[in-house]
């Protein structure tokens, strides 16, 4: 396809629009966004077909954005996506996209979070609402005509809505709306379901189809562990160690998380610091020119906080966190292997996370190899290699300029020169564990990823109703209760259905659920104890494939 001249200026997008993308680092337009911003600008309906990580939501959240008038203080915006993960994504893109469209306000509602202040937002005038459906459903049978100013509703995902069993939900919020909106429906997939509401909903669409793009990164050498979500930190802090790094840039999702993991990293002796959207920017560029000089090697990160990041000693990139979309790993890992150098990045990926890291390797083109967290001998063959490289220039001309001392440190206290050089390397290491007995007593190795893989086998055998696991339930993990609904296999429910309804209702992370067992008729899910009966009540009205969940703590006496 030919390159449009001028990059997205030449798109007809409203000024303070294109300011704020070129203000993000954006130069040109993705393939997506070349075909689908003239259709929405122009106010065509559209049928658009791409993959996660073609820049698909920038195609719909820039011209939606230049046609939206932010004087009028009403809703005229709608974006639907399947997840609470999503709709943060896309309400965060938003928010960076109208940074300099003074008045325009965005909201994003999603199960888990207090219905007042979402319903109130909206009542008083946020221009964008990105919404999961249950949770919009909720609030239209509060106030049915919450969406009777939407003049462009966007379905994002559209081919996962359905199957986590939001159709009927989509008909409710169809019917809330003006017949005049414009409606662009965006779907890896086609399949009849999503043909057949494109008949129903969208009047003469426009269609455009992207094929997903091989995304190169060949200068960058790349890996990934499977480690369990509550021991990323313990993680971290033992790849650290043997890792031969000038400068590191560690990526996670919060703000929260770049304090967090910053201060781990502080604590046990790194020149780190963290670098989120909550930073003022004169800071954030001391904290840059830190890392460029030499005064910081560690730089803990949002995605949003590193836009444009272009430190030269970087040599490696840490993805504690898994990305939302492939895209967004490109755009990570870029950040070192610069100019023809070489560079390294590693992928922290949780058991329930293999999945995108599939997806990743297939838009890279590029398998990212599995690795071994680094063992207890490692470790110490690190951590002794460190200090060798410490002491060794100090020894030329350490006899002559410090021989007289020894000779009179050792006659006066009355030791051997072994004996004090063993107490001054004491001192200089300052308590650091330097046999392999002492490295794993002081931190236990995360374990690996074999016995998880086997849970995760037999659960995925339950998960297709195997009829013959008919054993009794598997022990609990601590921490968990067991929860159990009276849909099953015969409903046409699958584990996914579950896991989607329950994250996007009840405000959980993906981490925080155990096993599912999908049953010919029940299921059993696990939740977390603490907090049990307050998640309950959260989803007291949630719907799966039309059909109330009705989650109740499981008796197994």
């Amino acid at each position: 396809m030919t390159q449009v001249i001028g990059g997205f200026a030449a798109l007809d997008l409203h000024p303070n629009i294109l300011a704020a993308v070129i203000a993000t680092g954006y130069e040109e337009p993705s393939a997506i966004q070349l075909q689908a911003i003239p259709v929405i600008l122009a106010g065509h309906d559209m049928i658009g077909q791409a993959q996660t990580g073609t820049g698909k939501t920038a195609a719909f959240a820039l011209p939606i954005l230049s046609r939206i008038d932010p004087t009028k203080r009403q809703p005229q915006a709608l974006i639907l996506a399947p997840t609470r993960e999503l709709a943060l994504q896309v309400a965060t893109a938003f928010e960076t996209y109208a940074k300099q469209m003074p008045g325009l306000n965005v909201i994003a509602v999603y199960g888990g979070a207090p219905m007042g202040p979402q319903l109130k937002a909206i009542r008083n005038g946020a221009q964008v609402v990105v919404a999961t459906p249950g949770r919009l459903v909720d609030h239209l049978r509060r106030d049915e005509k919450v969406l009777s100013t939407i003049q462009h509703l966007v379905l994002d995902e559209a081919d996962e809505m359905l199957k986590l069993g939001f159709m009927d939900d989509l008909e409710v919020i169809f019917k809330a709306m003006p017949e005049t909106r414009q409606t662009v429906l965006f779907s890896a997939t086609l399949p009849h379901s999503i043909r057949t509401i494109a008949e129903k909903h969208l009047r003469e669409p426009k269609h455009v189809r992207i094929e997903t793009k091989t995304q190169t990164v060949t200068a960058i050498e790349q890996a990934h562990l499977l480690v369990h979500a509550d021991q990323k930190h313990a993680a971290v802090l033992r790849l650290l160690e043997v890792e031969e790094f000038d400068a590191l840039i560690a990526f996670v999702r919060t703000k929260q998380a770049t304090l967090d993991l910053a201060a781990v990293l502080e604590a046990r002796g790194y020149k780190a610091a963290a670098l989120n959207g909550d930073i003022a920017q004169n800071q954030r560029e001391r904290v840059i020119e830190s890392l460029k000089d030499g005064r910081l090697d560690i730089v803990v990160a949002t995605d949003v906080a590193a836009r444009g990041l272009d430190v030269p000693r970087i040599t490696h990139v840490m993805n504690v966190d898994m990305p939302y979309d492939p895209e967004s790993y490109v755009h990570r890992i870029g950040r070192t292997g610069r100019a023809g150098r070489t560079g390294r990045a590693l992928l922290l990926v949780t058991p329930r996370e293999r999945r995108m890291l599939q997806v990743i390797e297939r838009v890279t083109g590029q398998k990212v190899s599995e690795v071994r967290l680094p063992d207890g001998q490692q470790v110490l063959d690190a951590r002794i290699k460190k200090l060798t490289s410490s002491l060794a220039p100090l020894v030329a001309d350490a006899e002559a300029s410090h021989g007289e001392l020894l000779d009179r440190l050792t006659a006066e206290i009355g030791c051997s020169p072994r004996a004090l050089a063993a107490a001054l390397l004491r001192k200089a290491t300052n308590g650091q564990a330097l046999t392999l007995a002492e490295v794993e007593r002081e931190q236990p190795l995360v374990p690996t990823s074999a016995p998880r893989e086997r849970s995760e086998r037999s659960s995925e055998r339950s998960d297709r109703g195997d009829s013959r696991e008919r054993r009794a339930p598997v022990p609990l993990a601590e921490g968990r209760a067991r929860c159990r609904t009276a849909l099953g296999a015969r409903d046409g429910i699958a584990a996914k259905n579950l896991l989607g309804a329950i994250l996007n209702e009840g405000g959980l992370v993906r981490e925080a659920i155990g096993r599912i067992q999908v049953r010919e008729s029940f299921s059993l899910v696990e939740l977390p104890e603490d907090g049990l009966e307050r998640l309950l009540s959260k989803l007291k009205d949630t719907r799966v494939g039309g059909k109330p969940l009705k989650l109740r703590r499981y008796r197994e006496d």
